[in-house]
């Protein structure tokens, strides 16, 4: 009986033990997920996969390659830097240079508030430019616009001499500066949208200024200084649109009439590097052209014009590549020449041979810096190759390197003709080489 009993307790036990408890969602934890539901998203909003989108932050991939390419300097264009501490000195320019703009159109009864009134039916379209939500009201992102677009405008005409610059103002007599505003002009996230800068740059116009040049035209002779292209290039350019000052550049760039965009239909093959290029007899000359990206290959010569790599440009090509990684929409041909680059150049020796041909102007530093440089703008970049503007380039390349005949005979002259020793040393051997044959005959022919 004792035994029963204890197996029965033993039973009831072994049911609590077993029972199930009901977990309770807390209805705090539900509404804070609803919440986050209902919620878009900020730091890459809704609007970054429109093709209107078009200002972005660089991955941050890109960053911890290429260091603070990506970030303005010394001023802040845009809401993405505003306010960080390193570019107030510049912010109290904005004020002054604004502050002279509008005495200037006094004359044509235009105040502040046309400009922000001009500009405010633009707000809607202008966030939409951002690839990240700008937490500012409606009166604070018109300032910004307004302030940021002309103080761009204003310095475009100072620079071109429409208007004087002031005595002794800093920007100019403090030769370091300018050189930054070529820079940090035309860095990605320090960008506003181009039409804001066409609606404020054709109210401010004085009528003086209604048969003389456009915005294109003046942004393009601003970063003449810095890429120095030829002026009567700049003048094709007048009527050029871009996204922003950065796409604006670029595309004067990519628009040339000479760019051959044929693509093929077979898969496209990866050019060799430099060093191995020489070896099958291939050649690289420097040729004169409106821009850099005019690239031709025709009896195993390719044709590259100069470039020239220094500050602005390593900052302006890394800014393009980061840009048409960002933007769907856009061609890819600065990545496309960035990659030509990185597939060309493996060591210091090929950076040597393209400065030593004018390929390359070397402005930068060593040419080890210039070959880290390249091989580090290639990294992290998504590129199809097949739909390049240079894959029938690449490709034309590759069956002339293929071509057994041509690598053999550009190794006999590379091996025996490359340099002028060791062409005296091959004739030296061929001259030893008929005398011990001469000596064997006539000691044959004696003997006989």
């Amino acid at each position: 009986m004792t035994e029963m009993k204890s197996t029965s307790a033993e039973a009831k036990a072994e049911a609590r033990s077993h029972v199930i408890s009901i977990w309770e969602v807390k209805q705090e934890r539900l509404a804070s997920m609803h919440r986050k539901v209902s919620e878009p998203p900020r730091l890459l909003s809704s609007a970054a996969g429109k093709s209107s989108c078009c200002i972005f932050r660089v991955p941050r991939s890109f960053v911890d390659i290429n260091g603070k390419c990506y970030q303005p300097q010394v001023v802040s264009i845009g809401p993405y830097h505003r306010g960080e501490p390193q570019l107030r000195m510049i912010e109290e320019h904005k004020w002054r240079y604004l502050g002279s703009l509008l005495n200037r159109m006094k004359s044509k009864n235009i105040g502040l508030e046309d400009f922000l009134k001009a500009v405010e039916p633009l707000e809607s379209k202008a966030r939409e430019c951002y690839a990240e939500s700008v937490n500012l009201d409606t009166d604070e992102f018109v300032e910004l616009m307004v302030l940021d677009g002309l103080f761009v405008v204003e310095l475009f005409r100072k620079v071109a001499d429409l208007v004087k610059f002031e005595t002794d103002d800093p920007i100019v007599t403090m030769t370091w500066i300018l050189p930054f505003f070529y820079r940090d002009f035309l860095r990605i996230e320090n960008q506003i949208p181009y039409f804001v800068l066409e609606c404020l740059f054709d109210i401010s116009r004085m009528p003086e200024e209604q048969s003389g040049p456009t915005l294109a035209t003046l942004a393009l002779q601003f970063f003449n200084h810095a890429t120095r292209r030829p002026d009567d290039e700049m003048a094709k350019h007048h009527n050029l649109r871009g996204r922003h000052l950065l796409d604006l550049v670029r595309t004067s760039l990519t628009q040339s009439d000479q760019i051959q965009s044929i693509r093929t239909h077979t898969p496209t093959h990866v050019i060799h590097s430099i060093s191995k290029l020489r070896l099958a007899g291939i050649k690289l000359n420097p040729v004169k052209s409106e821009s850099f990206l005019v690239i031709k290959f025709r009896h195993g010569v390719i044709d590259m014009p100069t470039i020239t790599i220094d500050d602005f440009m390593t900052s302006f090509l890394l800014n393009c590549v980061a840009y048409e990684q960002c933007h769907s929409s856009c061609s890819k041909h600065i990545t496309t020449y960035a990659t030509l680059l990185d597939y060309l150049i493996n060591t210091t020796k090929d950076v040597e041979y393209l400065c030593d041909h004018n390929i390359i102007e070397n402005n930068l530093g060593t040419d080890a810096e210039v070959a880290r440089f390249i091989n580090n703008m290639g990294k992290d970049v998504a590129f199809d190759i097949d739909m390049c503007y240079l894959s029938r380039l690449f490709n034309d390349v590759h069956e002339y390197y293929r071509n057994s005949w041509h690598v053999q005979w550009a190794s006999f002259k590379y091996t025996y003709f490359d340099t002028p020793w060791s062409f005296i040393s091959a004739l030296a051997a061929l001259i030893l080489l008929l005398l011990t044959v001469a000596q064997t005959y006539f000691t044959i022919y004696s003997a006989v």
